[in-house]
């Protein structure tokens, strides 16, 4: 699975931001899918996860509240929108996939990844 993460840029606090992953796999609805962030000096932090079908969804606590991720499976697209944004939402943003169920919070059980978006957030 090949995934395409776009959408980043610079963004003035309190301000709004989607990010999109386009995902190459005809099988898309099959795997669970996450979006995690890297700021410079920093660990990969848990974003959001949602399930295959998209009823569930998971935040972070950092974002609960602010940020949505949603999936449309007939484009093979998964979401991240990204209201109120924060100086310390400043990271690089990475998309990512998993085959399997269970901890979506943990890097571990994603497949794939992509390649990163950068969003900054100015003050």
């Amino acid at each position: 699975v090949q995934l395409q993460a776009s959408g980043g840029g610079l963004v003035q606090a309190g301000g709004s931001r989607r990010l999109s992953c386009a995902a190459s796999a005809r099988t898309f609805r099959n795997y669970n899918m996450g979006w995690f962030r890297q700021a410079p000096g920093k660990e990969r932090e848990f974003v959001a996860a949602i399930s295959r079908s998209g009823d569930s969804t998971y935040y972070g606590d950092s974002v609960k509240g602010r940020f949505t991720i949603s999936r449309d499976n007939a484009k093979n697209t998964v979401y991240l929108q990204m209201n109120s944004l924060r100086p310390e939402d400043t990271a690089v943003y990475y998309c990512a996939a998993a085959d399997i169920d269970g901890g979506s919070a943990s890097a571990s059980i994603y497949n794939y990844w992509g390649q990163g978006t950068q969003v900054t957030v100015s003050s």
